[in-house]
């Protein structure tokens, strides 16, 4: 089954996703659609596109197109995710989802009245690092999770939309950090309690704060998230998770993994899908010809939606 997919906008993350898909063959085919006719050109000729649509609307209403990619920011995803169940198409909508964790409930319903799928492109769900975590945790390696700290501390200027509140939807928790609270979601139990601390007087989007949360099981989690601070070596930093055990010390985007405890070991992740793309896209495309579940679903996706809104205070 060959997927025709219409990427919906055309900015840098549209440009990322094209190329992770050119390595999947006839699995799928790719068209692009702009706001700007000359740029969904562009990105079909350099991507090799079956098509290019000066609208949004066009690529929805072709009938050549089974899915749409959205990628446009996150203030413009419930309306268009909508629009495109409306029109019959499945959707792989990028994260953050959408701008509230209600949201979810309505896209849930156009989905199932439609006969359709929502997914949502969270990565984190898919880097070999959270799942190598997740095998270790589960193999008791530190014994009982107790502590788990998370550093995702760097420089980040923000000249495009994601320094305009009406478009970003938010701070950088809302559209960088969500990937880490998904990671928050795969290293426990449920959380149940989130809280966040902003150390500044809070008006505005942050670009700093510190989130803390609870785990079912009592172990407790936090995340120390910036995009104001200057980092050496692109913003590489270590986190850990503290067991009853033993640790796990870890850089925080997936380089390596040092395990001190049942035994002592240094592992590699990986390097090839460090960022998840590939894996989190193989598993959309077998999701969406043949039914199956995905690894990110969107009940996933409300958790970590919900959780941005509790650190913020909502």
């Amino acid at each position: 089954m060959t997927l025709s997919l219409a990427v919906i906008g055309c900015g840098a993350i549209a440009h990322t996703h094209a190329k992770t898909l050119s390595h999947f063959g006839s699995r799928v085919r790719l068209a692009f659609a702009s706001r700007d006719g000359a740029k969904a050109e562009q990105y079909q000729r350099r991507h090799r596109g079956f098509a290019a649509f000066a609208s949004y609307a066009a690529a929805m209403g072709d009938p050549r197109i089974d899915a749409v990619l959205v990628t446009t920011p996150p203030a413009q995803h419930l309306a268009l995710t909508l629009e495109a169940l409306a029109a019959g198409k499945h959707v792989i909508v990028e994260k953050p989802a959408f701008p509230h964790s209600a949201d979810v409930d309505p896209v849930a319903a156009a989905a199932e009245e439609a006969g359709r799928r929502v997914l949502v492109a969270e990565n984190y769900a898919y880097k070999p690092l959270t799942r190598l975590l997740q095998r270790l945790l589960e193999a008791g390696e530190i014994g009982t999770p107790r502590l788990i700290r998370l550093s995702a501390l760097k420089y980040q200027a923000t000249p495009d939309w994601r320094g305009v509140a009406a478009l970003a939807g938010g701070g950088a928790l809302f559209e960088g950090g969500v990937h880490w609270m998904n990671l928050l979601g795969w290293l426990g139990p449920d959380i149940v309690e989130v809280k966040g601390y902003r150390p500044d007087d809070g008006a505005g989007p942050e670009r700093t704060i510190v989130v803390v949360v609870r785990y079912a099981n009592g172990a407790v989690g936090t995340l120390h998230h910036s995009w104001e601070t200057p980092a050496r070596l692109k913003g590489l930093s270590l986190s850990q998770l503290t067991g009853s055990r033993g640790t796990i010390l870890f850089e925080s985007n997936g380089l390596f993994v040092l395990l001190n405890g049942t035994r002592r070991r240094v592992l590699l992740p990986g390097f090839r899908d460090i960022r998840g793309f590939r894996a989190m896209f193989d598993d959309f495309l077998t999701a969406l010809a043949t039914g199956a579940a995905p690894r990110m679903t969107l009940a996933m996706a409300r958790r970590d939606l919900a959780m941005v809104e509790a650190a913020y205070g909502n």
